[in-house]
């Protein structure tokens, strides 16, 4: 199936801003490469790994779109969402899915978080630290789906929920995009999850990498509109900080009493905005940050009259 290539010019100051408007313009999947590079044809994939800065002051920023998404329309909405971005080097282009995932491949490498938790594409052996008794490996393709763990977004849910015990517990990953953060946490020792996104591409890609983890039997991809209404002793939701604004009663309603939440997606400065709104349900909120992005976590307080 083809899909609609958008690039543009940014820098490492413009780069969090312009690929958070993306995402929430609905990209599939969004990487950098650098602006200098002779062949762009040949240019490598690059996404910053954890804890890294982008190698290039200078880049092209390259998101992925449905078929028949309107290019005029995502170039109206990037503008209305940031008037200081540079659109003018915008460029569009059909590509088939293949191209990306080869180059996905190719690039993507085995990383650790926390003390037990490893990503390693399905297609790599497992690293030393990987072979540990207690390890819990997830063996990743994400293909169209965001999500890979290298991204501080997935980053920070994963290190979170590495530092949980999760044994014998139900997860809800909200928003899961490849369902990597549904899938790791039932290698933590999660009974079951439920993993909800409102893309059935990323439905897809979870129940795949359910299927290649050996968690198929406990795990469950919903749309949200068919997914169950019930609350979860864990939940974790990394989408972005203005869905997170409008889906506040709806997140803290599926979390129970004295159930754990993390909220991923927040560029730094937009975390006071959403403490203030989770503090209605929601006790000891605690800030965690890598690079410019934000983790709020907290914990369910009991329903009451006045909070729900």
């Amino acid at each position: 199936m083809p899909y609609l290539e958008l690039s543009l010019p940014c820098t490492d100051v413009s780069q969090p801003r312009l690929e958070a408007a993306l995402e929430d313009l609905g990209a599939l999947a969004v990487t950098l490469t650098d602006a200098h590079a002779d062949a762009p044809d040949e240019q490598a994939i690059f996404e910053p790994g954890v804890g890294e800065q982008p190698l290039w002051g200078e880049m092209r920023l390259t998101a992925l779109f449905p078929e028949g998404s309107d290019g005029d329309l995502l170039l109206a909405a990037l503008e209305s969402f940031d008037a200081g971005l540079d659109l003018g080097g915008a460029a569009f282009r059909v590509v088939e899915d293949q191209d990306w995932e080869r180059a996905w491949l190719d690039q993507f490498h085995p990383l650790s978080f926390g003390r037990r938790t490893h990503i390693v594409p399905w297609n790599q052996d497992l690293p030393e630290a990987a072979r540990d008794a207690d390890a819990a490996v997830v063996r990743l393709d994400p293909g169209l789906a965001f999500g890979s763990g290298t991204h501080p977004t997935t980053a920070l849910c994963l290190e979170w929920l590495d530092g949980l015990d999760l044994a014998g517990r139900e997860v809800l990953d909200f928003g899961c995009g490849s369902g990597i953060l549904a899938v790791a946490a039932l290698k933590l020792g999660a009974a079951r999850a439920d993993a909800i996104d409102n893309d059935p591409q990323a439905i897809l890609a979870t129940d795949d990498n359910a299927a290649r983890n050996d968690v198929a039997d406990r795990l469950r991809a919903w749309l949200p509109e068919d997914a169950p209404q019930r609350d979860y002793p864990v939940v974790v939701a990394n989408i972005l900080a203005s869905a997170l604004d409008l889906l506040a009663p709806q997140l803290a309603a599926r979390t129970a009493p004295g159930g754990r939440i993390a909220l991923s997606g927040i560029l730094a400065g937009q975390e006071d905005e959403l403490l203030a709104r989770y503090a209605a349900w929601f006790d000891a909120l605690e800030v965690a940050r890598r690079e410019d992005w934000i983790r709020i976590a907290g914990v369910r307080r009991a329903a009451n009259a006045a909070t729900g």
